[in-house]
């Protein structure tokens, strides 16, 4: 059996989900999730084959949640189903590990073909998406690397909270760092990316999926 594990805020999606996947033969649900934390600490409790998640969750979103089961545990399989068709979506998932990107319209046998072709080792991309795709990630990965990807996980926590509105002192209240230390990490934010002001930094974070387009 394929172990699963499922990530999405609505509960009405992980239960119609499990419910598709409990209907295919050689798949079970072991766990659920309703935010990035919370899957990864069940990712590392239950180790299961494949983990299905949303990209817009609290906590942790999909992307950065992707790039950090990539790194723990390089063998379990990441599907994200998302309401999102931008192709920078797309490209960060794939860049950050995800084998499969399925659109939520997505129907169940589009579903069972994406998990067939993820569990023989394939990228799976729904066909709303795929057109275009994969020549412009392959383009761009030719490319030299943006100025984003080399952004450190601190960064991206900085740049995450800043582009959701908080001023500095509540960015230092919550990552537990001192204002001059938040303050650093937002001028080298700035620089690095060459974006220099915060309207900016919100269409930067927005375009890149570190918040969601209705935040």
């Amino acid at each position: 059996m394929t172990r699963v594990l499922l990530a999405d805020d609505h509960i009405l999606v992980r239960a119609g989900l499990r419910k598709l996947l409990e209907s295919i033969a050689g798949f079970e649900v072991v766990g659920e999730a309703d935010d990035g934390l919370a899957l990864l600490a069940l990712v590392e409790q239950l180790q299961p084959d494949l983990v299905m998640m949303d990209i817009g969750m609290p906590g942790l979103n999909g992307i950065d949640a992707t790039a950090r089961v990539m790194k723990g545990w390089p063998k379990t399989r990441v599907v994200i189903l998302s309401m999102h068709q931008s192709e920078e979506y797309v490209r960060q998932a794939l860049r950050h590990g995800a084998a499969a990107y399925l659109l939520k319209d997505a129907a169940p046998l589009e579903l069972e073909q994406a998990l067939a072709a993820v569990m023989r080792g394939e990228t799976y991309l729904s066909p709303a998406v795929s057109k275009g795709v994969l020549n412009d990630y392959v383009n761009r990965l030719r490319q030299d690397e943006q100025p984003g990807d080399a952004l450190t996980p601190r960064q991206r926590e900085v740049l995450k909270l800043v582009a959701g509105g908080l001023s500095t002192k509540e960015i230092a209240r919550s990552l537990d760092l001192s204002v001059k230390t938040v303050d650093t990490h937002r001028s080298q934010l700035m620089k690095q990316l060459d974006i220099h002001e915060v309207a900016g930094l919100v269409r930067y974070a927005m375009r890149v999926g570190l918040i969601s387009s209705d935040h």
